[in-house]
């Protein structure tokens, strides 16, 4: 399945880049991950509630999230990773 950065998540991560290079990393090791075992325990991968309902979150670590949606276009399925940040930050 194909996955894509919205713009606001794409800065989110370049500034995270710039900023904080070892979180960085495990944002990237989580997303290898997810590319390659989607049920691996590490993600603790879970459906959101409420106003966020069709919404799904990653854990990168025991702070910090990745929310993404799923998306169908012209009969094509991916993923759309929205929002990073700490968990009172992406569940507001």
């Amino acid at each position: 399945m194909k996955a894509s950065f919205s713009p606001k998540c794409l800065r989110q991560l370049q500034k995270l880049k710039k900023t904080n290079a070892p979180l960085f990393k495990k944002v990237q090791k989580q997303l290898k991950i997810f590319d390659d075992k989607l049920d691996h325990p590490s993600l603790r991968l879970h459906k959101l509630s409420g106003a966020q309902k069709e919404c799904w979150s990653i854990s990168i670590d025991k702070s910090f999230r990745l929310l993404f949606y799923y998306q169908q276009r012209n009969k094509q399925h991916g993923i759309v990773f929205f929002s990073f940040g700490t968990h009172g930050e992406v569940y507001k």
